[in-house]
């Protein structure tokens, strides 16, 4: 019996690190960013693979393959930090707001802000 059980409780952390942010997200231009814990575990980092769409700048260019995004935990699933895009930073602000979508909201200045989904990537 304590072997299902512990078999049961390894089954949902498998199931709960699959679903959290780490991994591939694409958006809809098809912007590739790679998510991952970083810092103490529990801040989220951001690492740019792919530039597409109108964002394929030669500033943004620059940045592939590094490091764009740090957050720290601001609650259940969301984080918030600095994001790098355009040459220059922005406040941001992550939610995964499921299993399969994460938005990123970058502000600059407070006032000038957007908003992008982007989907998981399945291997």
């Amino acid at each position: 019996m304590l072997a299902l059980t512990a078999l049961a409780f390894l089954s949902t952390v498998s199931m709960a690190q699959e679903t959290g942010p780490a991994g591939t997200w694409r958006d809809s231009f098809g912007t590739t960013m790679k998510f991952s814990m970083c810092g103490d575990g529990t801040q989220l980092c951001a690492t740019l693979l792919e530039v597409q769409g109108k964002s394929r700048t030669p500033s943004n260019l620059a940045f592939v393959n590094k490091q764009i995004m740090q957050a720290k935990a601001a609650g259940a699933n969301k984080w918030k930090g600095t994001v790098t895009f355009d040459g220059a930073k922005a406040d941001s602000t992550i939610t995964q707001v499921s299993a399969d979508q994460v938005n990123i909201q970058g502000c600059r200045l407070m006032i000038l802000c957007q908003t992008l989904s982007f989907n998981r990537v399945k291997n």
